[in-house]
């Protein structure tokens, strides 16, 4: 059985998602094994080259079988593959992995059906797989196209495979991204200009573009705390982000999100469901969900660590550690901090709603001033000069 048939026919419309602007109901898959982890990477993420593949996938198709009974059957938009390295699972394992989503839940015209993978060479031998399975969208974590840089990274893979990659996921799927991460020690706007025009070039419909960030508790930080790594200062990246603004958009790549650029039609559902607050079912080892359950909003989260997660789910059916009630003032900060990451902002009426009072009058035009906020209508928009310094125009909000 196949999820989706594999008919190049078909690739026009699997290529356009529909997204009605509502936000969706998602399920998210977390595979949380690698081959190495990255020194900059604190994701949930571990190295274990032993994994029982088949027990952890039985595991999450029941964790999935408990989270229907919470959600009933909502029609599922966007299906996602994250982790970890999810393209290290076999693409017999996806297959069952959606079969199993397939049967619990109705799926949308045009569902979106995400992979994350890297671009070794022993992954990408999987991708025709994976799209006879029934994957639409492809997320290669490329990083970089120096191999100096993915050195640095501690990336597994070269350069030269990336980009073997890339040739065989646009010839494979019917939409793709890859991700590139900028603000590295001593890059130049110019060196990453040119960097940047070059991934362009590859064709990808959408672009997730992340700026080097420290992290706590990786190898990273301890490298920057001995002074060993010394990222470009704020005002250096800040003129590295106007170089992706300008030449993403010159290519036709809106910047929809603070980090992710797309072409018109290619934003990514799954993550839209994200960022306009909407639901989703989080399985697998350190999983997050958001789920809403007899009109409350609930927060689910799952054991972090592979193993003792698989023991509980084998006795108990989940992995659940946190089923949380979000009150209606939190939902309303946390549906902000999500939504204004998006050009399309949020809607403050839905906010206030949820929050029980307005926000200060004085408050808004003092940022619309200043330049970091404008309205359309019942939209608060945070501006390419507010999406720059965020967290501060949050803070102010927010207060």
């Amino acid at each position: 059985m196949r999820v989706l048939a594999n008919n190049p026919s078909a690739r026009r419309e699997e290529a356009s998602p529909l997204d009605d602007g509502t936000p969706g109901f998602g399920i998210y898959i977390h595979w949380p094994f690698c081959l190495s982890k990255c020194p900059y990477c604190d994701f949930n993420s571990h190295v274990d080259r032993k994994v029982d593949e088949a027990r952890f996938v039985d595991a999450i198709i029941m964790e999935l079988r408990h989270n229907r009974e919470l959600t009933g059957p909502r029609p599922v938009t966007s299906i996602f593959f994250g982790g970890g390295t999810p393209s290290l699972l076999t693409p017999q394992s996806v297959e069952r992995l959606l079969i199993a989503t397939h049967n619990l839940w109705p799926m949308t015209n045009h569902v979106e059906i995400s992979m994350e993978a890297n671009p070794t060479s022993v992954e990408t031998a999987y991708l025709k797989g994976y799209r006879a399975a029934g994957v639409t969208r492809l997320s290669l974590g490329v990083q970089a196209l120096r191999d100096e840089d993915l050195r640095f990274l501690g990336r597994l893979h070269t350069v030269g495979e990336a980009l073997q990659a890339v040739k065989l996921a646009r010839e494979t799927f019917p939409r793709i991204s890859f991700d590139l991460i900028y603000a590295r020690p001593a890059q130049t706007p110019q060196e990453w200009k040119e960097e940047l025009k070059e991934a362009i070039s590859y064709a990808a419909d959408h672009l997730s573009l992340y700026q080097l960030t420290i992290e706590p508790g990786t190898p990273f930080e301890k490298l920057h705390h001995a002074g060993a790594l010394i990222p470009p200062d704020p005002e250096s990246a800040a003129a590295l982000y106007d170089v992706t603004q300008e030449v993403c958009g010159h290519a036709g790549l809106e910047a929809y999100e603070v980090s992710n650029h797309a072409r018109t039609g290619d934003a990514c559902r799954h993550n839209l469901t994200y960022w306009r607050y909407g639901d989703y079912v989080g399985v697998g080892p350190g999983a997050h969900g958001r789920l809403t359950i007899n009109g409350e909003k609930r927060a689910t989260e799952t054991v972090l660590m592979p193993t003792q997660w698989l023991t509980q789910v084998e006795k108990l059916g989940h992995g659940r550690t946190r089923f949380d009630t979000v009150p209606e003032g939190a939902q309303a900060d946390e549906m902000m901090m999500m939504g204004l990451r998006l050009n399309e902002g949020i809607s403050l009426s839905r906010f206030e709603t949820l929050r029980g009072k307005s926000i200060s009058s004085d408050k808004l035009i003092h940022l619309q001033q200043d330049g970091f906020l404008k309205r359309q209508d019942d939209r608060l928009i945070a501006t390419p000069k507010g999406r720059m310094v965020l967290n501060g125009v949050l803070k102010e909000l927010l207060a």
